[in-house]
């Protein structure tokens, strides 16, 4: 079976549009709220800085690798595309399972529900009040805002990549911000003054066996939720102009300057909130909006209160443009309705699999708020959000070594490899497989309800299609053309 024009997505993203789909959609929550959590479980700031160095680095070596995985098969639907072809199509359906009941649904509810706790932060100072919205108020505009957002990307793709590069570059600009005020203001305040590096002790432990090596994983599981997303190009795969060059570009200069901005925007932090009041009062308000009170007061209260308000915008647009991929490639498979694979027939995008989406998500912020409502609807999804999305997603990086034996190289012409092969994608997966472990130590019932969701998902595809015939879309039709020519290497 080979794809038909009314199934087959154009090529519109270009390589700023790339870039800001990688940035956009890891920088949302995580780095205004996850300090606290990072400080809760470490107290040496040389180890905290190490923590988000250590994520970038980890993420950095994982996209040199998926680079290599994208080029090869640069179609929608990214990692189910990636595992359905590296070891089966019951891998594809797990992780397309997982994806849609839990990781991308939780997270776009999630950074909703941030978007409108920020939202209502910026009214209650501007009106002056403690409460401008009700509970049931606050639910409402989270849907409003995840239904909005979901038609702008079902009326174009260029509507929703467009919106994105607009609101990354906000973004990036604020954290930029974050990252030099505190030198600019001691300088206005007071140039004969050295910055009190007090706040940033103690700096390394006195004895490093006495480091708490699990709590410090712990750590790192928060930090995990500050990079996530950095896979997020591989669904719009199809859609990207000359994908051998700009897949490559997108991804490694997308993490290094995401990993630049975490890493300096945490080193303003501690420069100016202490610890203490990181971990007793960033339970409740992101340590983004400690660090500008303490600067500038209310005017700072606001401005941060913006800044993680168009942050979490940014990442939410761009789940609500990548994640429909999945049911579009799940749906030209047949494992899912077929009718998720149809394009709209005037603005060319899953629109059917985008409304899906965003409605399943809609249900869980109902059902959330329903069920929990005296907890933070964030640290609920994203704490069942993670072992599952870590999972896979190293099953995907270790995918390169199926691929590497299946298209070598000496065969394949793709204009991307990944350096120092197999060094990179083995500490990759040796790395997480650690940090997973870790998970069942410091995150036990979250990582069993994960792979209790798995489980269902197995039973579910041996049920309805083990046995049956895979009726999988081709990656490359080999019949036309140089079979040594892959389509990575084209320059559409």
């Amino acid at each position: 079976m080979h794809q038909s024009a009314q199934s087959t997505l154009p090529r519109v993203i270009g390589p700023v549009m790339g870039i800001a789909i990688v940035v956009g959609t890891v920088i949302g929550s995580g780095v205004f709220k996850k300090a606290s959590a990072v400080a809760s479980n470490v107290n040496e700031f040389a180890l905290v800085v190490l923590a988000w160095v250590l994520i970038g680095v980890l993420t950095l070596v994982g996209s040199l690798a998926l680079a290599e995985v994208a080029v090869l098969l640069p179609r929608a639907g990214g990692n189910y595309v990636f595992l359905r072809e590296g070891f089966g199509r019951w891998a594809g359906f797990l992780w397309g399972w997982v994806d849609f009941c839990v990781i991308r649904s939780a997270s776009i509810a999630a950074l909703a529900s941030i978007f409108t706790e920020s939202l209502h932060a910026v009214l209650r100072d501007l009106m002056s009040m403690e409460t401008v919205l009700p509970y049931w108020g606050e639910q409402t505009v989270t849907v409003v805002v995840i239904v909005a957002l979901a038609l702008v990307n079902a009326r174009g793709t260029t509507w929703g990549g467009g919106l994105q590069v607009l609101i990354t570059s906000v973004k990036v600009l604020s954290l930029v911000g974050i990252a030099v005020l505190p030198f600019v203001f001691l300088a206005a305040t007071n140039p004969n003054s050295a910055i009190d590096t007090s706040l940033l002790e103690p700096i390394w432990p006195p004895d490093i066996s006495t480091v708490n090596w699990s709590a410090f994983g712990a750590a790192l599981v928060g930090v995990f939720w500050a990079y996530h997303g950095w896979q997020n190009l591989g669904p719009v795969a199809e859609e990207i102009r000359n994908p051998g060059r700009n897949i490559p570009l997108a991804l490694i200069g997308g993490m290094l300057l995401v990993t630049l901005l975490y890493v300096t925007v945490n080193i303003a932090y501690y420069l100016v909130v202490p610890r203490g009041e990181m971990i007793q009062q960033g339970r409740d308000i992101p340590v983004a909006t400690l660090f500008a009170m303490r600067l500038l007061g209310r005017l700072g209260v606001m401005l941060a209160s913006a800044a993680v308000m168009t942050s979490v915008f940014g990442a939410l647009n761009g789940n609500l443009l990548v994640g429909p991929r999945l049911l579009f490639a799940m749906g030209r498979d047949r494992l899912v309705p077929h009718g998720l694979a149809r394009l709209h027939p005037s603005y060319q995008t899953p629109a059917v699999a985008t409304i899906t989406l965003a409605a399943w998500s809609v249900l869980l912020v109902v059902v959330v708020a329903l069920l929990q409502p005296g907890r933070g609807m964030f640290d609920t999804l994203t704490d069942y959000a993670m072992f599952g999305a870590l999972s896979f997603e190293t099953l995907v990086v270790a995918s390169l070594f199926i691929f590497r034996r299946r298209y070598p190289p000496s065969e394949v012409d793709v204009p991307y490899r990944c350096p120092l092969y197999p060094w990179l994608p083995i500490v990759y997966v040796i790395a997480m497989s650690a940090v997973l472990g870790n998970m069942f130590i410091s995150e036990l019932k979250a990582s069993l309800a994960a792979l209790g969701l798995i489980a269902i998902g197995a039973v579910v595809y041996l049920l309805l299609f083990a046995g049956r015939p895979d009726r999988s879309e081709p990656v490359v039709d080999r019949t036309a053309g140089d079979p040594h020519v892959w389509p990575g290497s084209g320059s559409d």
